[in-house]
């Protein structure tokens, strides 16, 4: 039986759709048999950033509607991958379309199909994050290293919480050491410091993310882009919770590669592994 888990974080722009993507097609390049689901209906994103917009012909609310045949019909195999699939949202319906016990059928239903079920859930936290959340058995809460974001991801693990979705695990975006050591930007240490959950994996600042995005392209396929080898890492965790992390630290303006377990003595950045 596959695990579903759903992508979330308080705020729009944090990188939520690009970790979706790279997590998905990371895991697929594993051989993990992988469905992604767009769940942010009324603004889809994910199949841009998988460069698959121009082959949907059904969607997430065709799908709970019953105006497909079977799920199988609007799937979209992403021809990179051998187990790759990605489940659209509706582009001109609203939120509303879809209710959580719906979403939770949907996600069983997944689940018995596939290794792993990713759900990029929408922004915020009204009707589309309880949509998304319905169906899950894990979450990974995504915030950039910066108040206001660490404030709404704290946000979100008390929703979660209340919907008994225990131990969420962070991924922390766009994280710049050389302005941690400048204390212009929050340390991981300070992060976890204020929410208190275990870290899946920490992705550094790549311009290749913008290029990536635009051409479709998900950056685990860049075995040059240090995000791709962070994003690779966080799906090695996902499989196995002992694996090594491979951190790429900025350091005297070069980028040097770290290798450490998340599990017991101290972790880097100046934080100790929960």
């Amino acid at each position: 039986m596959g695990k579903v888990i759903v992508i979330t974080s308080g705020k729009g722009g944090v990188g939520k759709t690009t970790a979706s993507a790279n997590i998905g097609a990371g895991l697929a390049r594993e051989g993990k048999k992988v469905v992604l689901i767009d769940a942010d209906i009324g603004l889809r994103n994910l199949d841009l950033v998988m460069g698959l917009e121009n082959r949907i012909v059904f969607d997430l609310v065709d799908v709970v509607e019953k105006k497909c045949r079977s799920f199988r019909q609007a799937l979209i195999k992403d021809k990179r991958f051998a187990n790759l699939f990605l489940l659209p949202a509706a582009q001109s319906r609203d939120k509303n379309a879809v209710q959580p016990d719906q979403m939770k059928k949907l996600c069983d239903t997944l689940r018995d199909n596939f290794d792993f079920v990713i759900i990029d859930c929408p922004a915020g936290i009204e009707l589309g994050f309880q949509n998304a959340i319905a169906g899950a058995d894990e979450a990974i809460i995504v915030t950039n290293p910066e108040v206001s974001s660490v404030r709404d991801a704290d946000r979100v693990i008390g929703l979660l919480e209340a919907e008994d979705k225990t131990n969420p695990r962070l991924l922390i975006n766009r994280m710049r050491e050389n302005l941690v050591k400048k204390k212009q930007m929050l340390g991981v240490d300070a992060v976890t410091e204020i929410l208190g959950i275990d870290i899946i994996g920490i992705i550094p600042e790549d311009e290749k993310v913008l290029f990536s995005s635009n051409k479709g392209e998900p950056l685990v396929m860049d075995d040059s882009s240090r995000a791709g080898k962070a994003y690779r890492s966080v799906v090695r965790r996902l499989i196995d919770p002992n694996a090594t992390i491979e951190l790429q630290i900025e350091e005297n303006g070069l980028w040097a590669k770290l290798k450490r377990i998340f599990a017991g003595g101290n972790g880097v950045f100046g934080f100790k592994a929960q």
